[in-house]
């Protein structure tokens, strides 16, 4: 996954960006090292708990923030308290962490790029952060500080040699179904851009069709969640039956964990072919805005919008398109590309769902109502590349009234023209 990049002069030499990489694969501890990992996986959530608590109750009794040298002060107090002595059994590297990954999360709350931080639960995903003093890597063996012996793992990237890999980080994690990963943080070269393919792209994401591009193509919904719909309601119905705090309980937990993992795992192979796919066959690709956070508020389409998966869509588009040396363009989120016509420029009043084709009052061109989406996105994409030529990969194009985030372009209503909306005499 692409983290970050830099390039520059270094001790007088010209040296290549760098990209922050994570490979994610399977871990096997032993039995040993599993107490170790559960008793440490127990800790950072008590930290976390505890001093998430504390930030809660400082603000509502004394209208005070908690900086991080606070939240680090207090952990030496818990440290010392004979209720918590078993804090110190474990590594106090993700104990920190912890501490520093609450306080990013309280940044991002307050920069309304997140949610307001949730209390951990021993039911949900565990995981724990080691930075270079908590781990070593020689020769493709990791060991953890206070774990003995290494830890087995299965690498799975063949051209990566796991011998020489320098890790900056590393994150030990239990999914709900059991299965245990290990991931590795390196910083590594960028690689090359890809050749230019001489194609641009528009796409308009959908339900029924996953996507619609400008060429005519689409690539139907693989709907993941419905195929498996059934057995997930059926392993539900057997873990509400179970009584709370059995063994068969924690075995009926397991296996809705297992059922969503494949649906996960699929729908994320399936998202990662079509980037990919994408990414190598053009070298802009323009993509719609969409407010999905308030398109789920519709319960009837809820379910069937999530299991699209549409913002992991544009995340891996963002980060593929700025390692291959491609362009990525965001239309602007109230840019009316499904009710004008790609044709002349006409501009309808209005366009009810229900309503997959139309004829154009003007020039008299039935549109199918994706296709001409897609082709306004890929004439805006365009015009916003025309008038912006040195921006960097992945620029947005958006509307000025649009909450600020960061943007590399921002678009004005465009000149009359083929694929952009005119406001016509009456309308």
């Amino acid at each position: 996954m692409l983290r970050a990049a830099w390039r520059g002069f270094v001790g007088g030499a010209w040296h290549p960006a760098v990209v922050r990489t994570a490979y994610r694969c399977r871990a096997y501890p032993d039995q040993a090292q599993q107490q170790v990992l559960a008793r440490t996986f127990g800790c950072v959530r008590v930290v976390w708990n505890r001093t998430l608590a504390e930030r809660r109750r400082r603000w509502q009794q004394e209208r005070r923030g908690t900086t991080y040298a606070q939240t680090d002060a207090a952990l030496t107090v818990m440290k010392k308290d004979p209720e918590l002595v078993w804090l110190n059994e474990v590594s106090c590297v993700p104990l920190q962490q912890a501490l520093r990954h609450q306080h990013g999360a309280f940044r991002a709350f307050f920069g309304k790029r997140a949610r307001y931080p949730r209390f951990k639960s021993r039911h949900g995903r565990q995981c724990a952060h080691y930075t270079r003093s908590a781990f070593s890597m020689r020769e493709g063996e990791l060991r953890l500080a206070k774990a003995a012996g290494p830890l087995a793992l299965v690498w799975s990237w063949p051209e990566v040699d796991v011998g020489v890999l320098d890790p900056t980080m590393v994150i030990v994690s239990k999914e709900p179904d059991g299965r245990w990963y290990v991931t590795f943080a390196v910083d590594a070269c960028e690689p090359e851009p890809l050749p230019a393919a001489g194609r641009s792209v528009g796409i308009d994401l959908g339900v029924t069709s996953f996507l619609v591009m400008s060429d005519g193509k689409k690539i139907a919904n693989p709907r993941h969640l419905e195929r498996r719909a059934r057995n997930l309601a059926r392993y539900q119905r057997r873990l509400a039956r179970c009584q709370r705090g059995s063994a068969n309980r924690a075995k009926a937990r397991a296996k809705v964990a297992r059922a969503h993992r494949k649906v996960r795992n699929a729908r994320a192979d399936f998202l990662h072919r079509t980037t990919t796919r994408l990414v190598r066959g053009n070298d802009l690709i323009a993509i719609e805005d969409l407010a999905v956070q308030n398109m789920v508020r519709n319960r009837r389409l809820a379910r069937a919008i999530s299991d699209c998966g549409w913002g992991e869509f544009r995340r891996q588009l963002a980060y593929k398109c700025q390692r291959a040396g491609r362009r990525l363009i965001v239309t602007d989120r109230w840019y009316p590309s499904t009710k004008t016509c790609s044709a002349c420029g006409f501009l309808l009043a209005g366009l009810p769902l229900k309503t997959r084709a139309w004829r154009c009052p003007s020039c008299r061109t039935r549109h199918d109502r994706d296709l001409n989406a897609a082709k306004n996105i890929l004439a805006a994409g365009l015009a916003a590349a025309r008038d912006h030529p040195g921006d960097a990969c992945g620029a947005d194009v958006r509307h000025p009234k649009t909450p600020p985030v960061q943007s590399a372009v921002k678009q004005e209503p465009q000149p009359a023209r083929a694929g952009i909306p005119v406001h016509q005499d009456g309308e």
